[in-house]
């Protein structure tokens, strides 16, 4: 398959049906942390800072391995690079059984390292094949379609940790905890800490079979619009001078910080302000992004353009980030009201609020990738590569939002950091995305 985008629907459903399996990978993968993260603050003792240091390693691994593994994809070829991606992520998994049994918080987050460096090589090589498998104007649609299987785990996930891990945590309470002796504290945490070692054992293997389909199966080579054509040497540093680009990477470093703060946070958020169900809070925003893919699906291009989308979504975003730091952390009024018909627990309404995030942020990713790669051509790889690095926004602004509600502010105040993120994704949805020049 010399070019994706011109490619019959015959030759084009394997490809889609390949990175349709991943993308719900991604999403399993990726929102654990939203689960992990107040699971680890219980088993590691750490303050709310040191907890998101699980999205600090395992966001972080995509900065630093984003342009090698471009540079292994041009070596290896697509399909070998998947295959390697899925191999480095069997090696993270396996590493949190070690990590489970010493309960040693180093551990977990190397283990979280390895798999977001296995996520990184597949997340380059998978978005820009996607966005180039049609035509351009209905690229968000594709990727909103893939959304959903990603948001659709990212919603299974919390309620699948909840169920195996979560159970009995009476026993693991602060004051249950407190009336414990050292040792006794020590074993019980030892306790709680081995519960990860099963689920983590059936991940290696469910990755190991998709590695060996993704291996054996009739996957073709993207052509030249992802390789740079035949004789053409790519000059790295020339993909510098699409503004369209660069600013696309800056605001994908702000939506990926808040799209994480939205979800892994909102588990600690409820915890602290008394919700029993905290560790399936990030059900809440996955269910709103699945809704939000749903209406890119149905309106991207039909009803509006790419650029209009991410428009609503910003315009969305910053007001629901007032919203959040504004109302009263003692209603449960708007998710009753929205919810309660349904007998969905409630929850008190600034982590509604959050969880609404979900619905503002899902139409960026899908319309800021064929917004930023327009027009590249055979700098798409690299461009890429650099999308893939904006994803250290999830890295860097959660430990921000972190040292903000631990030091500062408070954890609802501290969400007051959302609000310049999403002003530049709206200045980039209004005219950074139309910039063809830096003059």
């Amino acid at each position: 398959m010399n070019k994706p985008s011109n490619t019959g629907n015959q030759q084009i459903w394997l490809p889609m049906l390949i990175i349709s399996i991943l993308f719900f990978l991604f999403g399993f993968v990726t929102w654990l942390n939203g689960s992990l993260i107040p699971f680890l603050r219980i088993v590691c003792e750490l303050n709310e800072f040191q907890a998101l240091l699980v999205t600090f390693a395992f966001y972080i691994a995509y900065v630093v391995m984003a342009l090698p593994m471009s540079a292994l994809l041009d070596r290896i070829g697509y399909k070998n690079g998947m295959v390697a991606g899925l191999a480095i992520m069997i090696a993270g998994a396996l590493a949190f059984i070690p990590a489970a049994l010493s309960a040693q918080f180093g551990l977990f987050l190397i283990a979280l390292f390895v798999l977001g460096t296995g996520l990184t090589i597949l997340q380059t090589a998978s978005n820009p094949y996607l966005v180039l498998l049609g035509p351009p104007q209905s690229a968000a649609m594709r990727i909103c379609v893939m959304g959903l299987l990603n948001k659709g785990a990212g919603f299974i996930v919390p309620i699948i940790f909840t169920a195996i891990i979560l159970t009995g945590m009476d026993s693991y309470t602060p004051d249950a905890l407190a009336g414990l002796s050292d040792a006794e504290r020590e074993v019980a945490l030892d306790k709680l800490a081995h519960r990860l070692v099963d689920p983590y054992l059936w991940m290696a293997g469910m990755l190991l079979l998709l590695t060996l389909m993704v291996k054996f199966a009739p996957l073709p080579e993207p052509g030249e619009e992802l390789r740079g054509g035949e004789g053409h040497k790519v000059r790295r540093r020339e993909v510098l001078a699409h503004p369209q680009l660069v600013l696309g990477v800056i605001a994908l470093f702000f939506y990926v910080g808040v799209e994480v703060i939205a979800g892994d946070t909102i588990g600690l958020f409820g915890q602290q302000l008394g919700v029993s169900h905290f560790g399936a809070l990030t059900s809440y925003t996955m269910a709103f992004m699945m809704l939000g893919y749903v209406l890119g699906v149905v309106t991207i291009p039909r009803l509006l353009t790419q650029a209009q989308g991410l428009q609503l979504s910003a315009v969305a975003g910053v007001a629901l980030s007032v919203a959040v730091v504004t109302s009263d952390p003692a209603s449960p009024t708007v998710s009753l009201l929205l919810l309660g018909w349904l007998g969905v627990p409630a929850v008190p309404d600034p982590v509604f609020y959050v969880a609404l995030l979900g619905l503002a942020n899902a139409l960026v990713w899908p319309t800021v990738w064929p917004l930023a790669l327009q027009g590249l051509g055979r700098h798409t790889a690299t461009g890429s590569a650099l999308l893939i690095m904006g994803i250290a926004g999830g890295a860097l602004l959660p430990l921000a939002y972190g040292y903000l509600a631990h030091h500062e502010f408070g954890s609802q105040n501290a969400y007051l950091l959302l609000i310049p993120c999403y002003g530049f994704i709206l200045y980039y949805a209004f005219k950074g995305h139309s910039l063809r020049s830096w003059k």
